[in-house]
């Protein structure tokens, strides 16, 4: 661990993330423009948007043994380049087939950062900065959606979608760049080879660990719920508060867990915080029941989750004490948090026509009470 925080460093790291980030975000914020480019594509288009989540889905844990393995700094250079290339190469609108197949080549480098650079940021970070450079991370995602509606928008209405592409590939070879002159290697001990074998026995052994999985599993829970609530709820916000508090919910998440949550992380352990967070969006949930879409409740929900999402990344290295089983962490945490995204909208929406606005509610109850209580299950497994 470092005896000193190099916050210019830490700051080119989550700006890698936010072009990881922006591999998702570019594509659905110009998703209901692509019907134009693919006019035959029918159903198949949804893909577009999907795959990267389903290679999360079956590659995290393996991504997070190759990239412990391939060393830290080599993968992010590797994936930042590599998303450049893909990048550059949408932007030419290909084929509907081949764009698929870089959104596959784009799924493995998003894998790859959204490991290699959480790890880094950790090993790089001193002790009282972790909360913080963590919390910073965590944030990425909310950032670089709000980046793209805010500026990729305008720019593709200027410039066409290619203009796009084109930026995003600048964003990745530039942070490539940056951190290929200052991001020195990371010194850790030799990892064995890869085998099926062997990667079968590391995906049993880091679910079997309280301390490897112990932030996926809590994750889970988390994602399955906050971008399928942010999709299903709108109709129930009264129509002049409903662009403004749906606005302002990933902000409010960012806010709270950039502000509260860094200062509580200072007193008390972030597995606690997590399970704060979930307490308090089960509390908000309950507030909605009785009062369906008051912009308070949902305003509080945004600000519980908020929680969760920073401590659950501080969460990593407080319980996984080497950069490899940290990797191995955050690999856990990009399998199961695709797998809670892909799942989550679509289960709530069939939940949602079935049992209406209250079966939505008590369900998204009863997940993230889940989540404090598999937290509470993983603990009660380390004490023991």
């Amino acid at each position: 661990m470092a005896t000193r925080t190099s916050f210019p460093l830490i700051l080119c790291l989550w700006g890698a993330g936010l072009g990881a980030a922006g591999q998702y975000a570019k594509i659905s914020v110009i998703f209901d423009q692509l019907g134009a480019v693919y006019p035959d594509a029918g159903t198949a288009l949804g893909f577009i948007v999907s795959l990267v989540g389903f290679v999360g889905i079956l590659l995290g844990v393996v991504a997070g043994l190759v990239v412990a393995r391939i060393r830290y700094r080599r993968a992010m250079l590797w994936a930042l380049w590599a998303g450049a290339g893909v990048s550059l190469f949408q932007a030419l609108l290909p084929s509907l087939p081949l764009m698929l197949a870089s959104r596959v080549i784009e799924g493995v480098s998003h894998l790859a950062i959204v490991i290699a650079a959480p790890t880094l940021i950790a090993q790089f970070s001193e002790d009282r900065h972790r909360g913080l450079t963590l919390t910073l991370w965590s944030t990425f995602f909310g950032v670089a959606f709000t980046l793209l509606v805010a500026l990729g928008l305008p720019l593709v209405e200027a410039r066409g979608l290619p203009a796009l592409f084109i930026a995003h590939s600048i964003w990745m070879a530039t942070f490539a760049l940056v951190l290929t002159l200052f991001l020195r290697p990371l010194e850790t001990a030799q990892e064995g080879h890869l085998s099926l074998r062997g990667i079968l026995g590391d995906h049993l052994t880091i679910y079997r660990s309280p301390s490897i999985a112990a932030p996926g599993a809590g994750w889970l829970f988390y994602t399955f719920c906050f971008l399928a609530i942010l999709t299903v709820l709108p109709p129930y916000i009264a129509p002049e508060w409903r662009a403004w508090v749906m606005g302002a919910m990933p902000l409010v998440s960012i806010a709270v867990s950039m502000t509260l949550g860094v200062f509580a992380l200072r007193f008390i352990s972030a597995v606690m915080l997590v399970q704060i967070g979930f307490a308090g969006s089960v509390a908000a949930l309950i507030w909605l029941l009785a009062a369906p879409g008051l912009p308070a409740a949902c305003l509080l929900l945004a600000a519980a989750l908020g929680l969760v999402q920073g401590a659950t990344f501080a969460a990593i290295p407080q319980l996984n004490d080497t950069a490899a089983t940290q990797s191995q962490a955050y690999g856990a945490l990009a399998q199961t948090g695709n797998l809670g995204n892909t799942i989550g909208t679509p289960a709530l929406l069939v939940i949602l026509s079935i049992a209406g606005y209250s079966g939505l509610i008590w369900t998204s109850i009863i997940v993230l009470a889940g989540g404090f209580a598999v937290h509470a299950w993983m603990a009660k497994r380390r004490g023991h």
